[in-house]
């Protein structure tokens, strides 16, 4: 008997630490996945499509999805970054979480604003708060998606030039962030935040705040590491260089911020420098410099634009089977709303008809009765 409950000890152990095992798996794939989502998107991909056909929990699907279309937003590739959305959409609908259902929604306003669709993000942004109000107030993930939500806001008011409301609602972004206990994510979250802030300073000429904010975005980069985010930092520094005539220095943080980003496949980022570069070499009259990286720029506009064009065609797609679906619904609905008014108006009919044969019956029987009356 002894050695029967030994046996079934060591089982239940090796069993547990199998479980343990996979579950230790699965979270450091995803923390490395994480960790390369912006210096080596590839693999970020590779990681999560490899975790994919693996996992059959909702939750961690959804996870899964969600970081699969962050990283093709880190490459630029808004159509396959929005077809996983889409999955990460429909699984949420199986879940009561609201901290999931929250987090997917404010990634798929994030899509929709970098896709430049920001009436479709505001209502997004609109539809999670619905759900942000219902996470209670001790949970970190209620201040992550309120800085989110906030930043997102920010970064649609800075691309329609209200820099004053844009800056409102980034320093709001921070104020949260700064509440909640500082990860490789909210580095890189934070440097983004800064990024724009610093644009925000840029564009209400305030430049020495608008320096110390590139300064911020970088640290924060080279905390997780991220080197595009850097490599933005350094690009967004060059450009106010640019902007004071101070051109070999625009080009030597240029020149880094270049290297920095030779891996990462980020199109708008590698579009911005070569921009940058060309206007500088312009400015210090080297042609030939001029020519090599207005021609890059060019080509990487055009992919950037075709990517967009895609992805805002699979965007239409969607929102047309949505309003498909909607118009079925109603269909299916009005159909039993006339069956029903049929019904009762038969019902109605009847019975007024039932009522007037009575009273026409008692009327008839009240003649016959006075009719005896007066004969009588």
């Amino acid at each position: 008997m002894k050695h029967v409950l030994k046996i079934i000890m060591v089982i239940f152990l090796c069993f547990h630490m199998v479980v343990s095992g996979q579950k230790i798996t699965f979270d450091s794939l995803m923390r490395k996945a994480r960790i390369e989502i912006y210096d080596n998107p590839d693999n970020t991909i590779r990681i999560g499509k490899d975790l994919l056909g693996k996992e059959h929990d909702v939750h961690k699907q959804i996870s899964i999805y969600q970081l699969l279309s962050t990283a093709n937003i880190a490459k630029r590739d808004f159509d396959q970054s929005l077809l996983y959305l889409l999955k990460a959409k429909e699984a949420a609908q199986k879940t009561n979480d609201v901290k999931v259902r929250t987090s997917v929604l404010i990634s798929a306003a994030i899509q929709y604003q970098q896709m430049e669709l920001f009436s479709k993000s505001l209502e997004t942004l609109n539809e999670a708060d619905q759900f942000l109000t219902k996470i209670p107030d001790n949970l970190p993930e209620k201040y992550i998606e309120t800085a989110r939500s906030y930043a997102i806001r920010g970064m649609i008011y800075k691309s329609q030039s209200n820099p004053e409301i844009a800056l409102e609602k980034f320093l709001i972004s921070i104020q949260n962030f700064e509440k909640i206990k500082h990860t490789q994510t909210t580095y890189s979250n934070m440097s983004v935040v800064y990024y724009n802030i610093a644009y925000c300073y840029l564009n209400l000429a305030q430049h020495e705040k608008a320096h110390q904010a590139f300064i911020r975005s970088a640290e924060y980069a080279q905390k997780n590491k991220a080197k595009s985010l850097e490599a933005f930092a350094l690009k967004g520094m060059a450009e106010m260089y640019k902007q004071k005539k101070e051109h070999e220095t625009a080009l030597q943080l240029l020149i880094k911020a270049e290297d920095l980003s030779k891996n990462t496949g980020d199109l708008i980022l590698n579009e911005g420098i070569y921009k940058e570069m060309s206007e500088n070499y312009l400015a210090l009259g080297k042609p030939d410099l001029y020519q090599n990286y207005s021609k890059k720029y060019f080509e990487m506009r055009f992919q950037r634009e075709q990517n967009e064009l895609s992805s805002i065609n699979h965007s239409i797609d969607d929102h047309n089977l949505k309003t498909l679906k909607k118009s079925s619904e109603m269909k299916i609905y009005y159909h039993y709303v006339t069956i029903v008014i049929t019904v009762l108006s038969i019902l109605i009919i009847a019975l007024l008809l039932f009522l007037i044969f009575r009273v026409r019956k008692q009327n008839l029987k009240y003649r016959k009765e006075i009719q005896r009356l007066i004969r009588s």
